[in-house]
C-alpha cells in the first residue's frame, strides 16, 4: 500500500489516484474533528474557512516538503525529467494517498493521529487569525493598512506540457520597491507563492 500511495499514474498501475480520493475525505474529516474540538465557540462558517485553508494544496505541499516526499515518489521518466518530484500538485496528492494507506493498513483513529502529527505546525497557525488568510489576501491587507498601492502580478513563464504545466509569476510591490517570484501548477498557486515571499520580506523590514 505504501508503494501504491507513492506511485504516480505516469509510472504505471496500480497508482495512487484511488488512494488520493479516499485520503482527501479522511483528511477533511480528521481536520474537521480537530477544529471542532479546538474551537468550541466558533460558528460553522468560520470552521469551514479554517478547514479549507488547512486541506488546500499549499498546506499539503508543506507537509510533503517536511517529509521530503519528493525523493520517495515513483514517477514516469517524463515526469521525473520535468521535475515532477517538486510539483506541488503531485506532492499534495501523494500526501493524501499516504493518509489513505495508513487508514487502510490500520484504522481511522490511527490515521487521525498521523494527520495530527504531520499537521501540528499548521494547526498551530489557526490560533493566529492572520495565519488563516491566503498570502494574496494577507499581502493586500498589509498594504492597504498602510495606505499603499496594491501589488501587481506578472506572468513570467509557463513551462511543461499542457497536462502538467508549471507557471512562474512575479509579484511587484511599489512601495517599498520589491518583487519576488513564485511558481506553481496553476497561475493562482504561483501568485500565492510570490505574494507569500513578498509579505515575508515586508514583515522583516
Amino acid at each position: 500500500m505504501l508503494r501504491e500511495a507513492l506511485t504516480h499514474r505516469s509510472f504505471g498501475t496500480p497508482h495512487n489516484e484511488r488512494f488520493e480520493f479516499l485520503g482527501d475525505s479522511i483528511l477533511n474529516c480528521a481536520i474537521a474533528i480537530s477544529l471542532f474540538r479546538r474551537f468550541g465557540a466558533l460558528r460553522e462558517g468560520e470552521l469551514s474557512r479554517m478547514r479549507a485553508n488547512l486541506v488546500r494544496q499549499e498546506a499539503l505541499h508543506r507537509v510533503a516538503l517536511a517529509l521530503e516526499l519528493g525523493a520517495c515518489l515513483r514517477l514516469g521518466e517524463g515526469e521525473r525529467k520535468s521535475g515532477g518530484y517538486r510539483r506541488p500538485s503531485i506532492l499534495a496528492d501523494a500526501v493524501e494517498a499516504l493518509f489513505a494507506a495508513v487508514y487502510l493498513d490500520a484504522d481511522f483513529e490511527t490515521a487521525c493521529a498521523v494527520i495530527g502529527r504531520q499537521y501540528e505546525t499548521l494547526l498551530a497557525t489557526v490560533d493566529d487569525p492572520g495565519g488563516l488568510k491566503d498570502p494574496k489576501t494577507a499581502l493586500q491587507e498589509w498594504l492597504q493598512g498602510r495606505k499603499r498601492a496594491l501589488p501587481r502580478y506578472e506572468l513570467v513563464e509557463v513551462r511543461g506540457e499542457a497536462h502538467a504545466q508549471e507557471f512562474e509569476v512575479r509579484c511587484v510591490v511599489e512601495k517599498p520597491r520589491l518583487s519576488r517570484l513564485g511558481s506553481g501548477s496553476s497561475r493562482r498557486a504561483a501568485e500565492q507563492q510570490a505574494a507569500k515571499a513578498c509579505l515575508e520580506e515586508l514583515r522583516r523590514k
